[in-house]
């Protein structure tokens, strides 16, 4: 029985998902912050950085007894970082680079729990997935893209959806390519004492 409330920093449905399915229950509360990555911005550390901006966000609405989860996946690939693309270009263009090759899937994450509006504890890390796109042909692109599915998402697609049939395959968590790495969140969840129902 959990003995603190659970704040989840983020208005994605995939976290939403990830959560209950592991029998969590928690209140949602996005953190509206700037996702802007500076040109210069290595982005693993754009990612962590975003993931702790939401929690610090999130974490001065909160007091006492709460925990909040903020969380920031990022597609990497040669050391760049594939953003949701702003338009269904975008998304084409992302789809064609990631086409036949590796890349990184980066979700970082920030555990809070503060005490009269300051956090007194902090845990961050982040996990890292390789995936393999496959070869993919321009009208199988433009096919998914007009979908609608990957116009939301870092990487433009969705390995939990339609986005699966692109993917050749998937080395380490599968949940943190969704967006969010379960099985090392909820060891330090429980730490805190945030439990399942």
């Amino acid at each position: 029985m959990a003995t603190t409330r659970l704040v989840l920093a983020s208005a994605s449905p995939r976290r939403r998902e990830l959560l209950s399915r592991e029998g969590f229950t928690f209140t949602v509360d996005a953190a509206d912050i700037d996702e802007s990555v500076g040109a210069d911005e290595a982005p693993l550390l754009a990612t962590c950085r975003l993931a702790a901006e939401k929690a610090v966000t999130v974490t001065g609405r909160c007091g006492p007894g709460d925990v909040v989860l903020a969380a920031d996946t990022s597609v990497i690939c040669d050391g760049r970082l594939y953003g949701k693309p702003v338009d269904s270009k975008d998304a084409c263009r992302q789809l064609a680079n990631l086409a036949g090759r590796n890349h990184h899937v980066v979700t970082a994450w920030t555990i809070a729990a503060p005490s009269d509006g300051v956090s007194e504890k902090w845990i961050s890390g982040y996990t890292r997935s390789v995936v393999r796109m496959r070869e993919l042909g321009r009208a199988e692109i433009m096919e998914y893209v007009d979908s609608g599915e990957p116009l939301d998402k870092a990487g433009s697609y969705a390995v939990q959806g339609l986005g699966r049939t692109l993917v050749g395959a998937v080395q380490g968590s599968l949940d943190n390519v969704i967006g969010l790495p379960v099985a090392q969140v909820v060891t330090h969840l429980e730490a805190l004492g945030v439990e399942p129902q």
